[in-house]
């Protein structure tokens, strides 16, 4: 079945062309959530087209990114992404389909270089940067078909996890707009989230893949170094960076790793000998974890926040119930081994000297170049002034590092053989995501980052506040196919991704309106406005003359049985009118969207509502 799975994609994409009539016609096809498998099917079928896609996904674009509740999430369009997709269109019908890309609408991190579009990295520095070629990724997207639909903030050089910069601004969560998506693929993480593109690509240095893949809902693979190129990608630090997609399915995630795995002349990196290259969709198996022993590292849930680690350890009771063997297992000393491993500040100068040498012409030659001129955000200027003070790339310093790395995987590797695990299990992120403006803290990026061991992320579910958290796995050096099967064989299992609250499908093209509504309880009526691109629900409570002399409270309550409790105090004693607005997230909303979110009228000491009446928007 698993090795079928690739063909019949392949199959699929060039079944069935659509007509002439049909590329005329005004086609609707829904891109929200819409997997790549099912875009390729339903070009196939003569449903949509790459075009249609194109111009869907950037209908999404205008409602939710900088309107709306204003992601943040892209940076800067491709001008010629339509014209792309109808020239792919065409080869459709003259009956050439490339694989299961072709014709799909996919968004780059902004420091992927383009030879069409230009790659600030973030930067103001590198506004106008232009590069002479595409990264080697970018080249394997084009030539499978993918449309570059644009490409997507990141937190400024890659140098930090809550996507931050100086050229493209604060990234928002679409989970919650008030905090932040994760980085440094932060832009990618949300964008892909919100049903931007089908796909997206990122780097990861130390969790910029997952971190905003467990921020999104999302699946993403940090792969063994060497799998992957980096060329034409800005570095952070050459040790330590990889690139790889964010998907919000395990199949796309596979094709779009298939895509892209290769050896580059360009990054010696790639150069694996007989080192065998994986084939990600030809893996993919529903039984993947029978028999497979997952380890629980202790290590990373000492200081994680209890909902969080709760999460996670319910996600691993769900890998034993698909057969996997799940023990707890801990290495005692863990701290004092991966300190000191981290090669980012060491390498960050030297490795973006030699990118901005590189043909095209970067405005800026060094780090110290942008710091005089005052080019980046002030949240980086201790990081970059840190990171330029690395005396030389061969420091008595950096090798004391590279050799810390060597010690820790050597101790992994060995730690995994000696108690016979395929992989242990932790959270991508200890933390939720914080509130914009705030430091990340929680991260667990360093024991990937710092072995080279490869390590995929996956929607864990969610916390009571609505906002998502991502289960890790990491294997052995060259395990990354084996360790997408899990990922699938756990999605299979019982999907835990839901879309963003913030981000719905369009109503003819456009976000949905608000909508208002009045509900009327003990003498009290209160007037709600519900916004579904911000998850506000605003409102004014006035009290009906006479009414006003018994009343304590008016509150907003959950009346859900097993988690009924008072959500905003509207109104109090002697108030006669009251305003304001609440946003409604997690258990919040999921109360309101099942008509259990109540206005409830108190009149005197007793426990019990003198009266309550659902706050329910029409339609609902």
């Amino acid at each position: 079945m698993t090795r079928l799975l690739a063909a019949a994609l392949f199959l699929l994409a060039i079944a069935t062309s659509p007509t002439a009539a049909q590329q005329r016609a005004p086609l609707r096809f829904e891109v929200t959530e819409a997997s790549v498998t099912e875009l390729q099917r339903a070009m196939a079928d003569g449903r949509t087209t790459a075009a249609q896609l194109v111009d869907a996904y950037l209908a999404r674009i205008a409602a939710y990114d900088h309107a709306g509740p204003a992601l943040n999430a892209i940076i800067r369009l491709n001008p010629n992404a339509r014209a792309e997709a109808t020239a792919l269109d065409a080869e459709r019908r003259a009956g050439r389909v490339r694989g299961p890309l072709h014709g799909v609408p996919v968004i780059l991190k902004d420091n992927f270089d383009t030879r069409d579009l230009a790659t600030s990295a973030g930067s103001l520095a590198l506004a106008s940067h232009h590069p002479a070629r595409d990264a080697f990724i970018v080249r394997r997207l084009r030539a499978a078909g993918a449309v570059i639909l644009g490409k997507a903030n990141m937190h400024e050089l890659a140098a930090g996890v809550t996507s931050i910069s100086s050229f493209g601004g604060q990234t928002r969560n679409p989970y919650d707009i008030s905090r932040c998506p994760g980085g440094s693929s932060g832009g990618t993480g949300a964008a892909i989230a919100a049903s931007f593109g089908a796909l997206g690509w990122g780097s990861d240095t130390c969790g910029s893949i997952r971190i905003p893949s467990a921020f999104g809902s999302l699946f993403g693979l940090r792969p063994t170094m060497g799998l992957f190129s980096r060329d034409g990608i800005v570095p952070l630090a050459l040790t330590q960076d990889v690139p790889g997609p964010l998907a919000r399915t395990v199949t796309d995630l596979a094709i779009g790793l298939d895509a892209t795995v290769g050896e580059d002349p360009a990054d010696p990196a790639t150069r694996l000998g007989a080192q065998p290259r994986p084939q990600f969709a030809a893996a993919l198996r529903a039984d993947a974890l029978k028999g497979a022993r997952i380890g629980i590292f202790a290590p990373y849930f000492r200081n994680a926040d209890a909902d969080v680690a709760d999460t996670i350890r319910a996600a691993a009771r769900s890998l034993a119930a698909l057969g996997a063997e799940v023990v707890e297992v801990n290495i005692v000393d863990f701290d004092a081994l991966i300190a000191g491993s981290s090669a980012i500040i060491l390498e960050t100068k030297f490795d973006l000297i030699d990118y901005f040498a590189r043909p095209g012409g970067a405005p800026v030659k060094s780090l110290r170049e942008i710091l005089d001129k005052g080019l980046y955000d002030k949240a980086l200027e201790q990081r970059h002034r840190s990171a330029d003070t690395a005396s030389s790339r061969d420091s008595e310093s950096h090798r004391a590092v590279l050799t810390k790395q060597a010690v820790v995987r050597e101790r992994i590797i060995a730690f995994l053989d000696s108690l016979k695990l395929d992989a242990i299990a932790y959270p991508t992120s200890t933390r939720k995501p914080v509130l914009v403006g705030d430091p990340q803290l929680g991260g667990t990026c360093a024991l990937s980052a710092q072995t080279g061991l490869p390590a995929i992320t996956m929607p864990a579910g969610f916390t009571a506040d609505g906002l998502p958290t991502g289960l890790e796995l990491l294997g052995r050096p060259f395990s990354d196919a084996r360790l997408v099967a899990f990922a699938y064989a756990f999605e299979q299992g019982g999907a835990r991704r839901r879309p963003p609250p913030v981000t719905p499908p369009l109503v003819n093209g456009k976000a949905p309106g608000a909508v208002r509504f009045v509900a009327t309880a003990g003498g009290v009526e209160g007037r709600f406005m519900f916004d579904p691109t911000s998850s506000d629900l605003s409102y004014t409570v006035r009290v009906a003359p006479g009414a006003q002399a018994a009343l304590q409270a008016v509150v907003l309550r959950r009346s859900d049985a097993a988690s009924a409790r008072v959500v905003r105090r509207m109104l109090g004693p002697d108030m006669l009118q009251a305003g304001g607005w609440v946003r409604l997230l997690g258990l919040d909303l999921d109360s309101f969207q099942r008509g259990r979110l109540t206005m409830a009228v108190y009149t005197s000491a007793q426990t019990d509502a003198t009266a309550e009446v659902p706050v329910v928007a029409p339609g609902r």
